[in-house]
């Protein structure tokens, strides 16, 4: 009975290896698929396709955003102008002084 067993064993654990050999082989044979499929979009339609989908994620401001954000790029534009320049201003009198 001993030798019966030890050949069940053997012979499950051959199936078992079958069956892996079999997952890796689809395996590589979906990687090839999946490959192919990759290859065939390559290119400047594939990146159309992704700009395309990059742009419906984008979420646009609206007419009274759009205001908002223009008035506060002007306002802070404006400030910015304004502080350099009287920076300059100091530095002009203070070499005039000295």
């Amino acid at each position: 009975m001993a030798g019966k067993e030890k050949r069940k064993i053997k012979n499950e654990e051959k199936e078992t290896v079958k069956k892996e050999d079999k997952k890796v082989k689809i395996s590589k044979e979906t990687k090839k698929a999946s490959l192919k499929a990759v290859k065939k979009e390559s290119g400047i339609k594939k990146w159309f396709k992704e700009v395309m989908a990059e742009f419906k994620k984008v979420r646009w401001p609206n007419k009274k955003e759009m205001i908002k954000y223009s008035i506060a790029t002007i306002v802070f534009i404006i400030f910015f102008a304004l502080f350099f320049y009287v920076i300059e201003l100091i530095i002009y009198f203070i070499r005039e002084v000295m």
